[in-house]
């Protein structure tokens, strides 16, 4: 029972932030106001300025900022217990991640929906906007050439996801024909767009039964599987990012959101049955500060388990895409504070998955059945083991079908279901970030005045390209990002601290002692992350210097050097009393 009183006492914690202290930031220290003009109407284009419904841009924004995040992070995160885990979810989610996320969408929307970086240049100075372009850049360019890699590797793993992924498409674009073009129905659209969703599913799983392997891409001489897949989805995000986004990535990113409710629902319903029967019980220790070859849990808890509490990424995407479709300000709390509110609820089912549905069977390669602790000791026996993407996916699948199994659905289609879930929500994380990618490249090829690299064509190929560049900078399989992911979580962790900065100087030029609510989150997760990333440069052993990983040593220096600059920057401006507006 323990893992049922654990979901209830943590979705009732949520539900309470968000009528509480949510509320208190947008009366008091946001001040929404329903009458308040909007980017969407205000510099509606028909592409990037498109007014939404609250329910439409929630479940875009909501399953851009998810992607996988909750589930890698919580995934490995575990090994130090479940207890610092949880509490890390909870906690820094209600206090940290969702003022993070929500304030950068408010400021944001104040702003003509521009970027956190044009929005620094503005309350901080201009040469913090070069600085934020810059993290801003090198973040998004790891996020773009590693989630091809992470939807390769699903569909290389789990084949029967590929087919209802790919038939999601057309689906979506029908759906937002049927709400924009014919002015349907919404909630008759979206049942009939759901349920056709979910029948591609299934389709997806009985064509893996009948004829296994049918819908996998083989392995080439010239080229793997994952090489191939990464390519296709790279042009697939293209094709998404420069498309008007009420034609595919708003009504994708909002099915998607559907099929993440419907997941989460199995997935309780899964824990009630199980737990009432007797059948699911923690298998993780509640703490394990001395894992196999991990890192200290100070401070790297805090950089591996992000978007389940708090992650710089937010910040790209709530200064991106959502603030061009809000179409009034109040949907703010529900948006910004709502989703990250929800993805820790997220990130708290993954823990229960991976700490107890593992547990129920972890099946060997010799095909023996392990349980309980057993079970989740073999999968996290050393860092190591537990740290590669595919064992993260694998744990996270594995224990979820095994607690959606509770419910008498045959494992095949709980696999299905699982594999179709994390392969979507890291496609919606791809379109995005291309997109995000171009508005930067576009804001920053604008301030330099070349103009020819800053339309929408030119700008999302830059994005793609440089992105493939990395993908396959290390050999065809496509997974060269996986040369800078050690430095991913530190560097996405720092941009949160910094987008917290930018909002602190924005309640700072307001009066008053708001700006307080923001800057102690900003301090503490600035902390955390330059000491994780110190370690990760010095350290006697493992560090970059130590290894002569000269290559992560240079763009860990470098990111670092300017994370310091840009809060020098920022005190300096602080200190005179009033923000400069330049």
């Amino acid at each position: 029972m323990e893992t049922l009183l654990l979901m209830v006492l943590c979705g009732g914690g949520f539900l309470v932030a968000y009528h509480t202290y949510g509320r208190f930031l947008a009366r008091k220290i946001f001040k929404l106001d329903d009458r308040a003009a909007v980017p969407s109407k205000e510099l509606a284009d028909g592409i990037d300025y498109v007014p939404a419904k609250k329910g439409i841009i929630f479940g875009h924004h909501f399953t851009s900022i998810a992607g996988t995040g909750p589930i890698v992070g919580p995934a490995i995160g575990i090994i130090w217990g479940w207890v610092p885990a949880i509490l890390w979810v909870v906690f820094g989610s209600i206090f940290m991640g969702a003022v993070h996320d929500f304030g950068s969408l408010v400021v944001s929307i104040r702003n003509e929906g521009t970027s956190i970086s044009e929005v620094a240049a503005k309350y901080i100075n201009k040469r913090v906007r070069f600085i934020f372009f810059v993290i801003i850049f090198f973040t998004l360019w790891i996020v773009i050439a590693i989630f091809g890699v992470v939807i390769a590797v699903v569909f290389k793993s789990y084949p029967e996801s590929v087919l209802s992924v790919w038939l999601q498409l057309p689906i979506a674009i029908a759906l937002g024909h049927a709400v924009y073009k014919k002015n349907r129905n919404i909630t008759l659209a979206t049942i009939v767009a759901v349920t056709a969703m979910y029948l591609t599913v299934g389709l997806g799983a009985y064509i893996e039964i009948k004829w296994p392997g049918s819908l996998s891409i083989p392995d080439f001489a010239w080229m793997p599987a994952t090489g191939m897949w990464t390519i296709l989805l790279l042009i697939y995000a293209w094709i998404a990012s420069t498309l008007p986004v009420n034609i595919l990535l708003q009504p994708r990113d909002y099915i998607n959101a559907w099929q993440l409710f419907v997941a989460m629902a199995l997935i309780v319903g899964g824990i009630a049955v199980a737990s009432v029967g007797g059948d699911l019980s923690m298998a993780a220790p509640a703490f394990n500060p001395t894992p196999e070859g991990a890192p200290s849990m100070w401070p790297f808890l805090f950089v591996t388990i992000a978007c389940g509490a708090i992650s710089g990424f937010h910040s790209l995407v709530a200064s991106g895409t959502s603030p061009k479709q809000v179409s009034n300000e109040r949907d703010t709390l529900f948006i910004g504070y709502g989703s990250m509110l929800m993805e820790g609820a997220l990130a708290i089912l993954v823990i229960i998955c991976v700490g107890a549905g593992i547990g129920m069977a972890y099946k060997l390669n010799d095909g023996t059945i392990l349980t309980g602790g057993a079970a989740w000791n073999e999968h996290y026996a050393t860092w190591g083991s537990a740290s590669g993407l595919g064992a993260k996916l694998t744990a996270f699948v594995t224990g979820a079908a095994n607690i959606i199994g509770a419910l008498k659905l045959p494992p095949i289609v709980g696999t299905a279901v699982m594999g179709v879930f994390v392969a979507s929500f890291a496609g919606t994380t791809l379109d995005t970030s291309v997109r995000l990618q171009r508005y930067v490249i576009s804001e920053l090829t604008t301030d330099l005045k070349l103009k020819a690299l800053s339309n929408r064509w030119v700008a999302t190929s830059i994005a793609v390209i440089t992105g493939a560049m990395l993908a396959f900078a290390t050999g065809a399989d496509g997974k060269g990002a996986m040369k800078l992911w050690p430095l991913f979580g530190s560097v996405n962790q720092l941009l949160a601290a910094l987008a917290l900065l930018v909002i602190s100087m924005y309640l700072k030029k307001k009066g008053g002692l708001k700006y307080i609510l923001t800057a102690v989150p900003c301090a503490a997760i600035l902390t955390m992350t330059c000491w994780a990333l110190t370690l990760q440069l010095t350290a006697e052993e493992t560090g970059f210097f130590a290894q002569k990983n000269w290559l992560l040593a240079a763009i860990g220096t470098t990111v670092l050097a300017l994370a310091v600059w840009m809060v020098i920057e920022t005190v300096i401006v602080f200190a005179k009393g009033s923000a400069k507006e330049d």
